[in-house]
């Protein structure tokens, strides 16, 4: 696999009538490899850096797949005593229904199934965020992502996503292919990472899309964690 340049081979996750039963199975394992490998973590950094001393916070994850990122962020509201409300938008239905199954996403969250860039709130959240999802679009596609999230982001945006690495690539190709029981992640998760991002890509990506402030950090295991905090004027 030639890494030099971004992938642009479809993932079997972005297929059409992908059964139930397929969809639980590697929304589970997704979460296990947010949990074990840092993603939820990353995420949780980057509420942090957004929400500081807020008490009460309204938070939109688009391509929010099974909710775990929710859930995540959720479980830390509840500690720190944080009165949330969350949104979750995923096109795909089945993603949704089984986000829904969560026991924490039943009382403080709304679901909207549908592409993202068809979505206009009656009020923006204060934060919107990605985790995962940026990976799925061109580059084209995401210059127009970026601008979206700044335009409806209260308090501004930030972005979870894969580095674009050969060791990534092997190490988790490796990983899933011994433990994994889902033939999605197992083709996915490499592929993932060929269609993920190096820093000059980001820095591209930005630009294009007009936006100077944000900040960038490589985080463990191979990802960019980008912030971007809306001017307070």
């Amino acid at each position: 696999m030639n890494l030099k340049s971004r992938s642009y081979q479809k993932e079997l996750l972005d297929g059409e009538e992908i059964p139930f039963a397929d969809i639980a199975q590697t929304m589970r394992e997704l979460n296990t490899i947010n949990t074990y490998l840092g993603g939820h973590a990353i995420t949780l950094d980057g509420f942090q850096q957004l929400v500081k001393e807020k008490k009460e916070i309204t938070v939109c994850e688009i391509g929010c797949g099974g909710g775990d990122n929710l859930v995540a962020i959720v479980k830390y509201c509840k500690a720190k005593q944080i009165k949330i409300h969350c949104i979750g938008i995923d096109y795909n239905t089945e993603c949704i229904a089984f986000a829904k199954q969560n026991e924490y996403l039943k009382e403080n969250t709304d679901f909207i199934c549908s592409d993202y860039a068809k979505v206009h709130f009656e009020n923006n959240p204060d934060i919107i965020f990605s985790s995962l999802f940026c990976h799925h679009f061109t580059d084209e596609e995401l210059i127009l992502q970026l601008q979206w999230m700044q335009q409806n982001a209260g308090l501004g945006f930030f972005i979870n996503d894969l580095h674009r690495h050969g060791l990534a690539y092997f190490l988790i190709k490796i990983l899933t292919q011994v433990f994994s029981k889902s033939y999605l992640v197992k083709n996915d998760a490499c592929l993932s990472v060929a269609r993920g991002f190096k820093k000059m890509d980001w820095q591209m990506l930005f630009s294009k899309a007009g936006i100077i402030h944000y900040q960038m950090n490589w985080k463990w295991a191979f990802r960019y964690l980008i912030v971007n905090e809306q001017d307070p004027r």
